[in-house]
């Protein structure tokens, strides 16, 4: 890749002050790039931690409350955009279950191919996961299958936020209107650049388990996201014009 190719990474974090300063530094062990971190923290154990690092390359956003992942992931890439140096953009997780050292490689192929979103992927044959508890996987497994096979979609995993997105892709994703802003977007965002036509890779990718902290998913969340694949399944069968948005 370009060195002239500037790179942003955004990170949604709620509650990750455990993480969040060995992820940044781990990050820019093998990257360099700026770092947008949005903080929907109830709390400001995560401010006061950056606010304390001599780290240049962090752009900090705090929010009043817990908005959803993905609005996040669209705070953060709106913060950004008007810097046209950035060409490429990353979002991944707080909480380590994302590999920095897979960022280079991934980064390579999105620039070499000409790709307009490239997931690292679980569900390849030479990925892995390690540690998470059976009920995640299960969970994670179903729903999966479910939103492949409602949508037709050539994509095994729709529901990882570890993404590496093209200026343009970005772009066509700040001017759409999303019907939720939480995990679900991750599969809104799949479906949309698909029916622009964008070209979206998968690649293998290693997960592993948070060690720290504790993940944000329960059975309401679970439920609400099962209700919105099936809302957006109804919007794209019957009204593509509002599922273009």
């Amino acid at each position: 890749m370009k060195s002239t190719f500037k790179v942003a990474i955004i990170i949604p974090a709620y509650n990750e002050s455990n993480n969040i300063l060995r992820l940044i530094k781990k990050i820019n062990y093998y990257l360099k790039s700026t770092i947008v971190i949005v903080d929907d923290s109830n709390n400001d154990f995560t401010k006061k931690i950056l606010s304390k690092t001599k780290i240049k390359n962090i752009i900090y956003i705090k929010r009043t409350k817990k908005l959803g992942r993905g609005s996040a992931v669209i705070e953060g890439f709106k913060k950004i955009f008007h810097n046209k140096q950035f060409k490429y953009f990353v979002e991944m997780d707080a909480d380590l279950s994302h590999n920095p050292k897979e960022l280079k490689r991934n980064l390579n192929t999105l620039h070499e191919k000409k790709i307009d979103l490239l997931i690292g992927s679980r569900y390849l044959k030479r990925s892995l996961i390690i540690n998470w508890p059976l009920k995640r996987r299960i969970f994670s497994i179903l729903s999966n299958y479910l939103i492949k096979t409602l949508f037709r979609l050539d994509v095994n995993d729709c529901t990882n936020g570890f993404r590496f997105y093209s200026r343009r892709s970005v772009k066509s994703l700040l001017k759409k209107r999303y019907i939720n802003q939480d995990f679900i977007m991750l599969t809104e965002i799949i479906l949309f650049l698909s029916k622009k036509k964008y070209k979206i890779v998968e690649v293998k990718s290693i997960f592993k388990n948070r060690t720290k902290g504790s993940s944000t998913i329960n059975i309401k969340l679970i439920l609400i996201s099962l209700y919105y694949i099936i809302k957006l399944f109804i919007i794209k069968k019957f009204n593509a014009k509002l599922f273009a948005l």
